[in-house]
C-alpha cells in the first residue's frame, strides 16, 4: 500500500493509506534498530508499506516497512567470516556486552570479556559509549540463531604475540603495581601484558608476610622476569633478584683456578658441601682414594712381617709416646664436617650461580 504519514509518536506513526489510518509501529520501520521514528519519518512524507495485520473489531490495521526488504541476515553466513574486521556504531549497552550494528539490521556483540586486554572491564561503559564506531574482530558467526560475535581487544593485537621476545627470563623491566593480592603483587608491563612477583620475592633482606608491608598501588617498581609461560599468559617477577648478595659478589670477586679456603659443611654421596662465605655454598668431588687411605696404612703396618722382642717393642713404644709416629706412617685426618680446608676453583658460573671446587 501507497501511505501518507500524518503524525508521529514515540511508539511509531500513523500513515494514511486511502482512508484509513494505520500504524507504523516503530520496530517496523526499518531492519535498522531506530530509536524515534522522527529520525528517519517526517508528516507528509510518501511511503510504500505492507500490510502485516488486521483486527476488524478494533478497527486497526498494522503496516511495516521493512518487511518490504529482504531480510539482511539471509545473507549473513556466505557474507561474515570468523577472524574479518568490521566497523559499526555501538547502539547499545547491556550488563555484560555492548551492541555493535555492522549494517543495517545486523548487530553483533562485544563481550565484556572481550573488551580489553589490559584490564578486567567491570562495565562496558568504562570502554565504549553508545553512537560511537568502533572497529571489532568477528570471533564466531551463528546465522541460525542470529548471532555474530565480536572482539574488540582482538582488533588491537594480541600483545603476548611478541612477550617471548621481550620480557624472557632475566629482563629487568619497570612498571606500576596494579593490584595486590595476600600471596602477592601484580604489575603492568606493557599495554595488556602483567607480571606477578610473589610475596616471597619482594626481598632477601626479610621474610614479608603481606606484600603490603612494602608495595602499594600505583607505585613503580623495578623487577626481574623469572618465568614466562605464553600459552597460561603468565610471567613470574622477582624484586630481590635485582639486589646484589653475598653469592653475587663473591662471584665477582673469584675466578676458576683461584685458590680458597673453605668450611665442609656436609659430606654425602662423594660429594662434600663447602662453605665459602655467609651465603657462599659450593660443591666439592671427594677424591675417591681418600675414604681408603687409613685402610691402606692399617694393612700395610699390620702384615709387617718383621718380628720384634719384648724388650725392644717396649723401647719403640716408649719412644713413639714421647715423639708421635714417623712422619712416613702418620694417617691423614679423616674428612669430617666442620674441617677448615683449602680448594681451588674449578669452575664459576655466574648465571646458575654456582661453584665448583676440588681439594688442593
Amino acid at each position: 500500500m501507497h501511505g501518507e504519514v500524518r503524525s508521529l509518536t514515540d511508539y511509531g506513526a500513523f500513515v494514511d493509506i486511502g482512508g484509513a489510518d494505520a500504524l507504523l509501529h516503530v520496530g517496523e520501520i526499518s531492519w535498522r534498530r531506530v530509536t524515534k521514528p522522527s529520525d528517519v519519518l517526517s508528516a507528509g512524507q510518501q511511503i510504500e508499506a505492507k500490510i502485516i495485520k488486521i483486527d476488524p473489531e478494533k478497527n486497526r490495521i498494522a503496516i511495516s516497512m521493512k518487511q518490504l526488504q529482504p531480510h539482511p541476515w539471509d545473507a549473513v553466513a556466505g557474507k561474515y567470516k570468523p577472524g574479518e574486521r568490521v566497523r559499526g556504531a555501538i547502539t547499545r549497552l547491556t550488563d555484560f556486552g555492548a551492541f555493535v550494528e555492522i549494517e543495517p539490521g545486523i548487530e553483533g556483540l562485544i563481550h565484556i570479556s572481550e573488551m580489553s586486554w589490559a584490564k578486567r572491564v567491570r562495565t562496558p561503559s568504562d570502554v565504549v559509549k553508545p553512537g560511537e564506531t568502533v572497529e571489532a574482530v568477528i570471533l564466531g558467526v551463528n546465522a541460525a540463531e542470529r548471532r555474530i560475535s565480536l572482539g574488540l581487544k582482538q582488533a588491537l593485537g594480541d600483545p603476548w604475540a611478541e612477550a617471548e621476545q621481550k620480557f624472557a627470563p632475566g629482563t629487568v623491566i619497570e612498571g606500576p603495581v596494579t593490584s595486590i593480592t595476600k600471596f602477592g603483587a601484580f604489575v603492568q608491563l606493557t599495554e595488556g601484558i602483567e607480571g606477578m612477583i610473589h610475596v616471597s620475592e619482594i626481598s632477601a633482606e626479610k621474610r614479608i608476610n603481606h606484600p603490603q608491608e612494602v608495595l602499594r598501588t600505583s607505585q613503580v617498581v623495578k623487577a626481574q622476569v623469572i618465568a614466562l609461560d605464553r600459552e597460561k599468559r603468565n610471567i613470574r617477577l622477582s624484586m630481590k633478584q635485582l639486589v646484589p648478595t653475598g653469592l653475587d659478589e663473591y662471584l665477582a670477586d673469584h675466578k676458576e683456578g683461584d685458590p680458597v679456603t673453605g668450611r665442609l659443611v656436609e659430606i654425602s654421596g662423594g660429594t662434600a658441601r663447602v662453605e665459602l662465605g655467609e651465603g657462599v655454598i659450593a660443591l666439592c668431588r671427594i677424591p675417591q682414594d681418600s675414604s681408603t687411605q687409613d685402610k691402606k696404612n692399617t694393612a700395610t703396618v699390620s702384615s709387617s712381617p718383621v718380628k720384634a722382642d719384648l724388650s725392644s717393642l717396649g723401647s719403640m713404644l716408649q719412644a713413639r709416646w714421647k715423639s708421635g709416629p714417623p712422619a712416613d706412617e702418620a694417617k691423614p685426618e679423616t674428612m669430617r664436617a666442620g674441617q677448615i680446608r683449602k680448594f681451588k676453583i674449578t669452575k664459576l658460573d655466574v648465571a646458575a650461580k654456582k661453584i665448583e671446587l676440588e681439594f688442593e
